[in-house]
């Protein structure tokens, strides 16, 4: 029986069994949060290695740890793809036949219009309702070692839902994400890419490019680089593969994005070749004034 701590932990939220696919950051934080705060009755765990696999066993992050899709997915009312965006819809194609009835299917994934449109037709025909989830709560480590229960506390969580989304299943993943501690948001899914590319992924290729610009100007730059430089460029230490697939699935709003950040560098460099510095004060205080507004009630997160 559930007892008053768990129901005040996890908000009333309870799921028969969730399953997590892929053992990384943000699947292995999510079985952390459901142990810690009661939220599941049970949970499996599956990755594709064996290693994977027999480490998390080690661990016991799970009650289910399995190679094996069937076995992961059969009796869970939701199922969490946590795996690279490329192979979701592979995977969903998969595991869709092994859906319980109104099974709820949702991701972690930083891009949402083809991620919908894939796992929407890969499901298709199964007992499974989809619902994009993004947790913007990565970080730029990774793996099972960096996992931790806290980390969706207050993070902001945008749900894509779209026209047929079914209320009750938008309903059902906000609570979710709630009761791990996170501010769920709602946009569309193409808003959604329009939105991410310039408040993450840009960041991460202006990171990137910082670096490089730095580096490429001495034999050893990085001895004289302060605070500020590490807290700007944090987000260059991601694992390269993770954000070249990521910007690659939104490779069109990134060049979008960049295109918008080439035109506020050039109002810069123009304000620093007149003789007012008024109006470069006046760029700098108008980037502090919202700057300053994140954490206010607002959230964080990652990708």
């Amino acid at each position: 029986m559930e007892s008053a701590a768990e129901r005040r932990s996890s908000g009333g939220v309870r799921f028969r069994r969730v399953a997590i696919l892929g053992p990384g950051l943000l699947g292995g934080s999510i079985l952390l949060a459901l142990r810690e705060r009661g939220i599941a009755e049970a949970t499996a765990l599956w990755a594709r290695r064996e290693e994977a696999v027999r480490e998390a066993r080690e661990r016991g992050i799970a009650d289910t740890c399995t190679p094996s899709l069937e076995e992961a997915v059969r009796g869970s009312d939701l199922v969490i793809l946590c795996t690279p965006i490329g192979v979701m819809a592979d995977l969903a194609a998969r595991f869709g036949p092994f859906l319980e009835p109104a099974a709820l299917v949702t991701d972690v994934g930083s891009v949402k219009a083809p991620v919908v449109q894939e796992l929407n037709r890969a499901l298709k025909g199964s007992n499974g309702t989809f619902l994009g989830s993004h947790p913007m709560a990565g970080s730029e480590q990774a793996g099972l070692d960096a996992a931790r229960a806290d980390l969706f506390e207050g993070a902001v969580c945008i749900l894509t839902p779209e026209t047929a989304t079914p209320q009750a299943a938008i309903d059902r993943l906000t609570a979710f994400w709630s009761a791990l501690g996170g501010l769920v948001r709602s946009l569309d899914p193409a808003t959604h890419d329009r939105v991410i590319a310039r408040a993450s992924h840009l960041p991460h290729l202006v990171a990137s490019a910082l670096v490089n610009l730095v580096c490429g100007t001495s034999p050893d730059p990085l001895q004289f680089c302060g605070n500020g430089f590490r807290d700007t460029t944090r987000v260059a230490s991601g694992p390269a593969a993770l954000w070249r697939e990521i910007l690659a699935f939104n490779r069109g709003e990134v060049g979008e994005a960049i295109e918008g950040m080439i035109s506020q560098l050039q109002t810069a460099r123009a304000l620093l070749q007149t003789p007012d510095d008024g109006r470069l004060e006046a760029f700098l205080a108008a980037a502090k004034t919202q700057r300053d507004r994140i954490g206010q009630g607002r959230g964080h997160g990652g990708v």
